[in-house]
């Protein structure tokens, strides 16, 4: 049995890989790598009822990895470059030979994974991390599920400037209810709540468009997302809604949250 880990900055996530399928997977908190890492394993083995000598290694990945100097309790522990991990791990979850990934986390990271190549498109500084920090300041609020309880009550058109705000007609493709600047009204009525979807808008419409440019740039089709941002339902819709406008499928796999530790373990499975 292998063992994935994913380090990030604040969540980190294991799997347990067992002749090339997942068999467990788990996440913990912590703001110290090391702590988050032997959290993780420690949980994926008593959850899983495994003994130590079952794992035959450790595979970690992430920004934490660099912190890890050493194996993980007596076990054989390596370290994989991140990218990587997340192309094996797109190409195990979409099941296909070629595949563009959007993988969502503080940032986000684009890439295309073949089974001769993986490489790194670009990406943005814009995701999880951007909707954390702009809701501590605008909203005064952490908890990310009450950032996105808020946003179900928000309307978008009193914070962004819509095409029908400075046009009586769509513009190209785009209709009167399409964003033409994301927080371009703001009125003085915005509430909280507003802001909320606001933030999200925002975040997830930079994700999805370069998301798109990517996805053309290479004659595909669709975009596979993966990472935290994959469960977010409002960021899910407003990618939906970027699909029909550019005709390319945004696809959400199960268990896509786990897709870069589910990389690191299967990289020598």
């Amino acid at each position: 049995m292998i063992i994935g880990i994913d380090i990030g900055s604040t969540t980190t996530k294991a799997v347990a890989v067992e002749n090339g399928e997942v068999i467990r997977t788990v996440k913990t908190k912590a703001y110290d790598a090391i702590t988050s890492a032997t959290g993780a394993l420690g949980k994926i083995i008593v959850e899983s009822n495994l003994s130590m000598s079952s794992i035959e290694k450790i595979i970690i990945t992430g920004a934490g990895a660099i912190n890890i100097k050493n194996d993980l309790f007596g076990i054989p522990t390596k370290k994989i470059d991140e990218i990587n991990a997340i192309g094996i791990g797109g190409m195990f979850l979409s099941k296909k030979e070629s595949v563009i990934i959007a993988n969502i986390g503080t940032g986000t990271s684009i890439i295309e994974a073949t089974k001769e190549k993986i490489t790194h498109l670009g990406g943005t500084g814009v995701g999880g991390g951007t909707i954390a920090g702009l809701s501590r300041v605008l909203l005064n609020a952490t908890d990310f599920e009450h950032i996105l309880e808020m946003a179900t009550r928000g309307d978008i058109s009193k914070v962004d400037l819509l095409i029908e705000d400075i046009s009586d007609s769509g513009i190209s493709f785009l209709s009167g209810k399409s964003t033409a600047s994301n927080f371009g009204k703001m009125l003085d009525t915005a509430e909280r709540d507003d802001m909320a979807i606001g933030i999200i808008n925002l975040v997830f419409q930079v994700i999805g468009v370069i998301s798109v440019f990517a996805a053309k740039s290479r004659d595909a089709t669709s975009v596979m997302v993966t990472g935290n941002g994959s469960k977010n339902l409002i960021g899910r819709a407003i990618l939906e809604d970027i699909s029909r406008l550019y005709n390319i499928r945004f696809e959400f796999p199960q268990d896509a949250e786990y897709a870069t530790a589910i990389g690191a373990a299967l990289s020598e499975s």
